[in-house]
């Protein structure tokens, strides 16, 4: 997801926030006046779940940033780690939980070889991702993948700190239908 994107997403999550606290004008609502229907009707609602935003455990924000989207891998490998495994599983469940979502798994890797071996390389990963996905109990039919190699980089520098954030792989959700 481009900074744009986020920002997008981020600057409509606030709107939609803005707009859901009958009260925030005070007892009463807009008009100032005490009692009435509007009396105390927003209790509550500052502590609610937003629909869509990251406190929504049904959205792609939620899983985002909570569950995870990303798993790394080391230098050379399409290996899940124990804790590549650990943010897999939450997928898993979140993905069980919420069946109307679909999942494209993105494979990644750092800017070190050959366009070609990059993009077998992220494909190598995408797939230990779906499999291991398949194994905890998501339907094949809602998992697709795609490798794009060094082709997109989420840091650009030429050290081992960038390098690693860029050996990855990005489960990235849509809403849509299994069938399709």
């Amino acid at each position: 997801m481009t900074h744009f994107s986020k920002a997008l997403v981020l600057g409509a999550v606030l709107l939609a926030a803005a707009c859901t606290n009958p009260d925030r004008f005070g007892p009463g609502g807009a008009d100032g006046m005490a009692g009435g229907a509007g009396a105390g009707a927003g209790a509550g609602a500052a502590g609610g779940v937003i629909p869509g935003s990251a406190n929504d455990p049904a959205s792609p924000a939620y899983f985002n940033q909570t569950v995870g989207d990303r798993v790394l891998f080391a230098v050379d490998q399409s290996t899940l780690s124990p804790q590549a495994q650990t943010t897999l599983d939450g997928q898993a469940q979140w993905l069980q939980q919420n069946a109307d979502y679909l999942a494209v798994i993105e494979g990644h890797a750092d800017e070190q070889g050959t366009r070609e071996y990059n993009i077998a390389l992220g494909a190598r990963r995408a797939n230990a991702v779906q499999e291991y996905l398949i194994s905890r109990g998501v339907a094949p039919n809602r998992l697709r993948t795609v490798s794009y190699g060094k082709e997109r980089p989420i840091e650009i520098c030429s050290e081992e700190s960038c390098y690693a954030k860029n050996r990855r792989a990005v489960t990235v959700i849509s809403f849509g239908s299994a069938g399709v």
